[in-house]
């Protein structure tokens, strides 16, 4: 395909006070030696994007995570990918002024991207496993987390992992994940997406609401699960997810900070996970200060290689997508619909 010339500014959505977000016109970021630009074809929305309008509020950075798009230019170190390639990735929103996927144009390190294969998924699916796949791929497979067998490895023994939350975006592909490295898998959610869950490889499913559903998780799983992913990680959920764990204890990851009402089981450890980590830039979030992570970003980078192959051969499949029409003009409009609680079981995409 022939690539346009890159204009020097672009349109962004960028932070501001109210809590606000607003498009205006700002720099392309300049690529460096192992960075690529892409032009942005699709983007696709998560709840921390309302959550760093709202609460973080680094004002003047550019907002938006999952991108999909075509690479405009390659710095010198870079060999794959190539000016051309249909690439998707994420970036970390909100939380610096060159940097963020809700704009026209995208820089990234070249290895945290991944091509995508022709003829598999289009730009608003592509966009769809961002980062929420990224926080299932580090809460399953790290090290440091739960540590399971990576694909195409599989477990050997019969083993179930619990997932909270099997319809939300990380919980659809932390369950697709453990299924796919040969773990059972149980989880909850509303029975409207009972067969959601099972279609993407969910052993079994009660409904959260369930005052008995503890105890049928206990009951269909032999009371044998000692690592689970809390999708939602709020009071109940981790004292939920904690109940679920076999006598004896076990490992819980969290997608925010524990709460303290949550912790209702001494002998369960509850593991944060924050998928930024593997982005390579030392970040500042709520007052907390976040370094860069070697090890995350090591472990990320490596996953990577295996996407392209895993979409080709449909054993990952993306978010069910709703595009927003509009634009980037419209994200806000989008923002507020998930604020709301009117998003279930799908994922808001934008068209650029």
């Amino acid at each position: 395909m022939s690539v346009p010339a890159v204009p020097k500014t672009m349109k962004a959505l960028v932070v501001k006070p109210g809590p606000a977000a607003v498009v205006e016109e700002v720099p392309v970021p300049v690529v460096g030696s192992d960075d690529i630009l892409v032009k942005v074809v699709a983007t696709a929305q998560n709840p921390t994007d309302w959550k760093f309008v709202d609460f973080v509020q680094n004002h003047g950075t550019i907002l938006g995570c999952d991108w999909s798009g075509y690479v405009v230019d390659a710095g010198k170190n870079v060999t794959s990918p190539r000016v051309g390639d249909h690439v998707a990735g994420f970036v970390q929103g909100g939380t610096f002024t060159d940097y963020g996927a809700y704009a026209e144009y995208v820089r990234t390190p070249a290895e945290l991207s991944w091509v995508v294969p022709e003829g598999t998924v289009n730009h608003e699916e592509a966009a769809a496993l961002g980062c929420a796949f990224w926080t299932a791929v580090q809460a399953l497979y790290n090290p440091t987390r739960l540590g399971l067998v990576e694909p195409p490895s599989r477990v050997e023994a019969e083993q179930w992992v619990f997932v909270y939350g099997g319809s939300t975006s990380v919980g659809q592909y932390a369950t697709q994940l453990a299924h796919l490295s040969g773990y059972k898998v149980a989880t909850v959610a509303s029975p409207r997406n009972f067969e959601l869950c099972r279609s993407l490889g969910a052993d079994f499913v009660a409904d959260y609401n369930d005052p008995e559903a503890v105890q049928q998780i206990k009951a269909a799983t032999g009371d044998s699960i000692a690592l689970a992913v809390d999708t939602i990680s709020l009071a109940q959920s981790e004292a939920f997810a904690s109940r679920v764990i076999k006598p004896g204890g076990g490992r819980v990851v969290l997608l925010l900070a524990p709460e303290e009402e949550g912790q209702v089981r001494e002998d369960v450890v509850f593991q944060p996970t924050l998928v930024y980590t593997v982005l390579g830039r030392p970040f500042s979030m709520l007052g907390q200060d976040f370094p860069v992570s070697a090890e995350d970003r090591a472990h990320a980078v490596a996953f990577l290689k295996k996407i392209p192959e895993l979409v080709r051969e449909k054993q990952i499949i993306p978010n069910k997508t709703k595009l927003w029409e509009g634009g980037l003009q419209a994200v806000p409009d989008g923002l507020q619909y998930m604020r709301d609680g009117k998003v279930s079981a799908e994922k808001i995409v934008y068209s650029l």
